[in-house]
C-alpha cells in the first residue's frame, strides 16, 4: 500500500509539472507575441488554454482520490494541499496568459508604438519568477522559493510605474488612450503573475519546512 500511494504522489507531481510547463509555454508565447507584434504566438496560447483547463480537473480528481483513500499524514498532506494550491494558481496563470494574448491582438489592431515603457523589464523579471518558481517546487529548494518571494516587490514598482508612465504619455498624446488601456491592463496581469509565483514559492516552503510564510516574506529572510 506504501509503495502504491508513493507512485500516486509521484504521478501527482509529474502531472503538476506537465501543466506547469504548459502554462509556463503559454506565459512566454503571450509575453513574445507583444514583444515582437507575432499574431501567431497569441493564438498559440488560446490553443494551449484548452490543455491547461483538462489538466487542472485531473488533477483535482486525482487529490480527491488521495484524500478520500490514503488518508495521508505529516509531509505527505502538507505536499497534496501544496499540489492543490498550486493547481489552482497555474490555472489562474494560464488565465492571465490569455488575458496578455487578447491584449496582444488588440494592439496589433494599432501603430506600433515606440516604447513599451517598462513592460520589457516586467517581462523578464515575471518569466524568472515563474520559471524559479516552478523550479523550487520540483527540486523542493525553499531557499529558491524564497528569492522569489523577495523579488515581488521589484514587480510592484514597475507595475505603479508604468501606471505613472501610460498616464503621462495619454496626456501628451490623447488620441492613445485605446493603446494605454491595453499597456495597463498587461502591465496588471504581469503583476497579478508575479503574485501568483510568490503563492507557488510559500507552498513549497509550507512543505518543505512546514512553515507558513505568507505575507511574511521578509520573516523568511531573517530566519535563513
Amino acid at each position: 500500500m506504501d509503495r502504491h500511494f508513493q507512485h500516486e504522489l509521484e504521478s501527482l507531481k509529474t502531472i503538476l509539472i506537465k501543466m506547469g510547463s504548459i502554462v509556463e509555454e503559454n506565459i512566454t508565447n503571450a509575453l513574445q507575441a507583444l514583444l515582437d507584434r507575432n499574431e501567431s504566438l497569441a493564438q498559440k496560447v488560446f490553443e494551449n488554454e484548452v490543455r491547461i483547463n483538462t489538466l487542472e480537473l485531473e488533477i483535482d480528481n486525482a487529490i480527491i482520490d488521495l484524500l478520500a483513500l490514503q488518508q495521508p499524514v505529516a509531509s505527505d498532506l502538507r505536499f497534496i494541499i501544496a499540489a492543490q494550491k498550486i493547481n489552482n494558481d497555474l490555472e489562474r496563470i494560464g488565465d492571465h496568459a490569455v488575458n496578455i494574448a487578447e491584449s496582444d491582438l488588440n494592439l496589433l489592431k494599432m501603430k506600433p508604438l515606440d516604447t513599451l515603457l517598462e513592460l520589457p523589464k516586467m517581462v523578464v523579471t515575471t518569466k524568472i519568477m515563474l520559471r524559479s518558481a516552478l523550479d523550487s517546487f520540483i527540486l523542493l529548494d525553499p531557499k529558491m522559493a524564497q528569492i522569489v518571494l523577495e523579488t515581488d516587490d521589484q514587480i510592484d514598482n514597475l507595475n505603479r510605474s508604468m501606471t505613472t508612465e501610460v498616464i503621462e504619455m495619454l496626456r501628451a498624446d490623447k488620441r492613445s488612450i485605446e493603446c494605454g488601456l491595453e499597456l495597463i491592463r498587461i502591465s496588471r496581469n504581469l503583476e497579478r503573475v508575479a503574485d501568483i509565483a510568490t503563492n507557488i514559492a510559500e507552498d513549497v516552503i509550507f512543505h518543505t519546512q512546514a512553515r507558513v510564510v505568507k505575507h511574511h516574506a521578509e520573516e523568511v529572510k531573517n530566519q535563513n
